[in-house]
């Protein structure tokens, strides 16, 4: 059965963790976007996923749902107006304490489906702690690291289009249209490296990534193309990254359990 945690009553979801369930746990961002997307797009992104995921699942699935955390590490973004960001301490205690209450409950699984890459460090070491902790399996799934819509987004938009680019601005078409403003959008270069695309080791995201600042990508604090967006092709990527998601959170279900 699929739930959403704060709608049970504790009975019923101590219940429901004596039969091993996959939490599912949204992390999503408030942060600029340009000037053509809402600083709600991580978050918004990230519920449209899991939203599209859980129906996308077995229904005989145990699997629950808990609130998103919707304001995430974004220090990359907090010289732009509306960014909130958490600092990287409380961001990590913040995950470690909704791992430490899963725990409390004898839920020893989660999935972070995540939707803002300044959150994947603190994924990293949050998780490792509670792994250590209590014997909990957390797997990180960054859907822009799952594979790929083939032959949807060009090669170096898809790679280097790296914020508020064709693939997020396609994906908000979809899921929340009217937050979309392309009346006097300018597309920015991708954030690709100085050096052949094929021989690059360093950029923004590369296999050698360089720390970076909204600002650094361009003055509107974004990279990428969107002017090609579209509801259409966002409706094929959400469909598409959720069938991954789908995949990962029945994988999760099918690992043996781990001890402490």
């Amino acid at each position: 059965m699929i739930h959403h945690w704060q709608t049970l009553t504790a009975p019923q979801l101590a219940d429901f963790a004596q039969r091993d369930p996959v939490a599912v746990l949204v992390l999503g961002a408030i942060e600029q976007h340009g000037t053509h997307l809402p600083l709600a797009t991580d978050l918004t992104i990230g519920e449209g996923l899991q939203a599209a995921m859980l129906a996308q699942l077995d229904p005989a699935m145990n699997v629950i749902c808990l609130p998103p955390i919707a304001v995430g590490a974004s220090d990359e973004h907090a010289n732009f107006p509306g960014t909130l960001s958490l600092p990287a301490p409380l961001a990590i205690a913040t995950l470690e304490a909704y791992g430490d209450s899963l725990a409390r409950a004898g839920i020893r699984r989660l999935v972070l489906l995540n939707s803002h890459g300044g959150n994947k460090a603190v994924m990293d070491l949050a998780g490792l702690t509670l792994r250590r902790r209590h014997g909990m399996r957390v797997v990180k799934a960054t859907y822009t690291r799952l594979p790929p819509l083939a032959d949807a987004i060009a090669f170096e938009e898809l790679r280097y289009g790296l914020h508020g680019g064709l693939l997020e601005t396609a994906m908000m078409c979809y899921l929340a249209p009217t937050l979309v403003q392309l009346e006097d959008y300018q597309a920015t270069p991708p954030a690709a490296p100085a050096a052949p695309l094929g021989d690059a080791l360093v950029s923004a995201e590369g296999a050698a990534a360089y720390s970076w600042l909204a600002e650094d990508l361009s003055a509107q604090g974004v990279a990428g193309d969107a002017s090609h967006a579209s509801a259409a092709l966002g409706k094929r990527l959400v469909r598409h990254y959720a069938h991954q998601l789908a995949i990962v959170v029945t994988e999760t279900a099918q690992l043996p359990p781990l001890t402490n």
